[in-house]
């Protein structure tokens, strides 16, 4: 029996780096343009979403309950982390229903537990860019149309990254 319990343990330090490895590649493989890994990929980070789930509750009191008063930090974390808890299993009940679908690659919350929306929230600019560029018109937009050409919904700026104009600025 004490054999069986050292070669477990040694198991588990060897394997859990691999086990992040996978993680992190699952969450790649999901994101994927191509069919046949995105499938495995979102199979992969769904399985390990709904699994894994609960450590989210487990790492949000924790780290609350270092950073604030005791008892508020507890209750704050519970909160966060049955919040999460519930994300991360709805994102993987998803990802293991819908990983067939074409050019669908689920809800993906972030692969770190200490917070789970780490990798969804964007933050807007102070100073949003101008759609068009100085001396630039609507004209540009849909000269193609006038002359028979195609529609693009891309302005003629912006369709060759490899010269960059000096934006407008006020």
């Amino acid at each position: 029996m004490r054999n069986l319990i050292i070669v477990a343990i040694v198991a588990c330090v060897v394997g859990a780096p691999n086990a992040w490895a996978m993680r992190t590649s699952a969450h790649e493989a999901a994101e994927s343009q191509q069919y046949g890994r995105k499938m495995g990929g979102m199979l992969g980070r769904g399985a390990i979403n709904v699994v894994t789930s609960f450590v989210d509750l487990l790492v949000n009191v924790v780290n609350e309950t270092r950073t604030g008063p005791p008892v508020v930090g507890t209750l704050v974390g519970l909160g966060k982390g049955a919040g999460c808890t519930g994300l991360r299993a709805l994102s993987g009940g998803v990802d293991l229903v819908t990983f067939w679908v074409p050019g669908f690659n689920g809800f993906p919350v972030s692969d770190s537990y200490d917070n789970c929306l780490a990798g969804m929230t964007t933050t807007a600019s102070a100073s949003p860019e101008p759609l068009m560029e100085e001396g630039e018109s609507a004209r540009d937009w849909i000269e193609p149309t006038l002359s028979g050409g195609s529609v693009s919904s891309v302005p003629p700026s912006a369709a060759s990254p490899a010269e960059e104009k000096p934006r407008y600025t006020k």
